[in-house]
């Protein structure tokens, strides 16, 4: 028997397969298939690979659970207008029409849905999460500790938007929440859309751009947006914001507070914008490390689990491990709505269901290689159909690419089973050599296409990763901001302003090292990723380097690549240099012109 989760309807829909033992068969997120970033529709597609997954395992669906209570969402949505009525009419009538012709039946909507993919369907295997229990079963249940406390943190669930839970073996406990309209992430939303980016999806170019800035504007966030109370929990001045009444995040007072109108998409990033997004993040720092500080001393745990959206700022989390709060710390890598597929299986199975838990001595999210593999023989059936050209490598595989990069190609790497969640960590990536100096500058505008001051990962050997980045625990989901040792880095002149201090060189590994020496690393073990594992180990015998630039195979507007021919469309039509699926290496120069007939251009647009 098995259980499978669904999340969708508002963004990142995904659906996720767990035995009844709590063993994760499958999870993946609809976009992959689809081909729609952050695609909200019902995944269809999703449910469906979880479903062929189980079938070929000889498993039955007993129940389907969807990650939250759609009726108590609807609910805050009438109790938020009535409080502020009459105004908010402008942004109350558009969202009941889209409830009353899609949402308000969402479980006729799943039901109906269901039907058509699972003949053995019924209405009696339908059940209902809360959408941060979701997040709390995500971020427990799956992790290596028998107890921990639990910190979710994101816009809004039904209610709550940042809870506390303690979690002992198969049972969650709340410990206390924060409700609507007060949420750090609205707050951290507000200032993407008030910077130019697009909100549930740009908030990572915040983070990106904060390096670049002074925290000028902190003071005047604290004082007068938000009020912070000793043990981090706070309430938002709603008089400066429209999200609980408007079609805008922010109201008139805040851009007049802050003397500037928001940014719009095309226009200039000023240093402006760069001190709002270095205010914003040390504002969001200083709450997170308030509210561990507490949740340390109320629990007495030693181990953190962290989930929900505000989780994926990994800038946040370093400074949690800075502080040294907690013993150990672990971080659900699919944060967001989409890890709420998994969470809301655990939640039924152990919370309510309180079925036994067995606890990994690592963790169970098989380090997220959870979606579609595609054998040597499938990717090559599909090559010998486009007649393209390639080389077969057996175990020269990692010789032969450790050596392309070396020579400062840039690789598409295609490999096993993909990843869920927003990471690419090793299976669906683009990676390139960290030692050159404009390749940074190269891969974001000539390769993802995106702007040239966002920084790159890297992926490290786990075993000198306390010598490169002080970092004592594994870091396999690319979730946590350490700063490069002193030992690799450079002396950097101050005579350059802006977005031109992205060309400085501040350290022997450039293409990773933001400008305050920040990464945000992946640590890689044989164990988790034995291919890239071997890749990288190949590398650093060649080089004495163990590490890579990784980021994920994808250009801006699309999601990551999940087949063979997304990731020959996204190699035909930008400037990677080799691309190795499976054991098949492919170089640009050697691909016939007329490929690029067998394909649609990808779309690239502001994400």
């Amino acid at each position: 028997m098995a259980i499978i989760g669904i999340s969708c309807f508002f963004h990142d829909s995904s659906a996720a397969l767990i035995s009844d033992e709590g063993e994760i068969l499958a999870a993946v997120q609809e976009e992959r298939f689809s081909r729609e970033k952050n695609d909200s529709n019902f995944p269809v597609q999703s449910v469906n690979y979880c479903l062929n997954i189980a079938k070929s395992r000889k498993e039955s669906i007993s129940a389907y659970i969807y990650y939250e209570k759609p009726v108590r969402v609807f609910m805050r949505l009438l109790e938020t207008y009535f409080d502020v009525a009459p105004r908010g009419i402008s942004s109350f009538l558009p969202a009941m029409k889209n409830w009353i012709n899609e949402k308000i039946f969402i479980k006729e909507n799943i039901s109906n849905n269901l039907s058509l993919l699972d003949p053995h369907f019924n209405e009696d295997k339908l059940f209902f999460s809360e959408h941060h229990l979701s997040h709390a079963a995500s971020a427990f249940f799956p992790s290596p500790f028998d107890k921990a406390v639990i910190l979710c943190m994101d816009a809004v669930g039904e209610w709550a938007t940042t809870s506390a839970w303690v979690g002992e073996g198969n049972k969650l406990t709340p410990l206390w929440e924060i409700n609507f309209p007060d949420s750090l992430g609205l707050l951290y939303s507000s200032f993407t859309y008030y910077c130019g980016f697009k909100v549930n999806s740009g908030e990572y170019k915040l983070m990106g751009l904060a390096p670049y800035g002074i925290p000028k504007y902190k003071d005047i966030i604290l004082d007068q947006l938000i009020k912070v109370h000793e043990d981090g929990s706070f309430n938002l001045n709603m008089k400066y914001f429209k999200f609980n009444r408007g079609l805008k995040m922010i109201s008139a007072k805040f851009e007049k507070l802050f003397g500037q109108p928001p940014r719009k998409e095309k226009e200039a990033i000023t240093s402006f914008h760069m001190d709002i997004a270095s205010s914003i993040q040390s504002v969001t720092e200083y709450i997170v490390i308030l509210i561990s500080k507490n949740l340390k001393k109320i629990s007495g745990l030693n181990n953190l689990c962290i989930s929900g959206g505000v989780g994926l700022n990994c800038v946040a989390n370093g400074r949690i491990y800075d502080e040294s709060i907690f013993e150990n710390i672990w971080i659900q890598p699919a944060s967001g709505d989409a890890g709420s597929s998994i969470g809301s299986c655990f939640a039924y199975m152990y919370n309510s269901q309180k079925i036994k838990r067995i606890v990994s001595k690592t963790d169970s999210m098989k380090s997220t290689y959870l979606g579609p593999s595609f054998s040597n023989k499938k990717i090559k059936k599909r090559l010998d159909q486009l007649e393209i050209k390639y080389s077969y490598h057996d175990h020269d595989l990692y010789h032969e690419t450790a050596q392309q990069i070396i020579n400062g190609k840039v690789i598409g790497w295609f490999q096993g089973s993909m990843e869920f969640g927003p990471r690419a960590l090793g299976n669906r990536s683009i990676i390139g050599d960290s030692r050159i100096r404009d390749m940074q500058k190269r891969m974001n505008l000539k390769v993802k296409n995106r702007e040239s001051f966002r920084p790159f990962a890297p992926v490290i050997l786990d075993e000198l990763k306390d010598k490169y980045f002080n970092l004592k625990q594994e870091s396999p989901y690319m979730l946590m901001t350490r700063f490069l040792s002193d030992e690799f880095c450079l002396n950097v002149e101050d005579n350059v302003e802006g977005l031109n201090r992205v060309d400085q060189v501040r350290s022997l590994f450039p293409a990773i090292t933001h400008l305050d020496r920040s990464c945000r690393v992946q640590t890689i073990t044989k164990y988790r990723n034995e291919r890239f594992y071997l890749l990288l180990k190949d590398f650093y015998e060649k080089t004495g380097c163990p590490l890579l630039i990784n980021t994920s195979f994808n250009v801006r507007g699309e999601p990551i690549v999940c087949s063979p021919d997304d990731a020959i469309r996204c190699f035909v039509y930008t400037d990677i240099d080799i691309l190795v699926l499976g054991n098949f290496l492919i170089k640009k120069e050697e691909l016939d012109v007329k490929i690029t007939s067998s394909f649609i251009k990808p779309n690239f647009i502001d994400d």
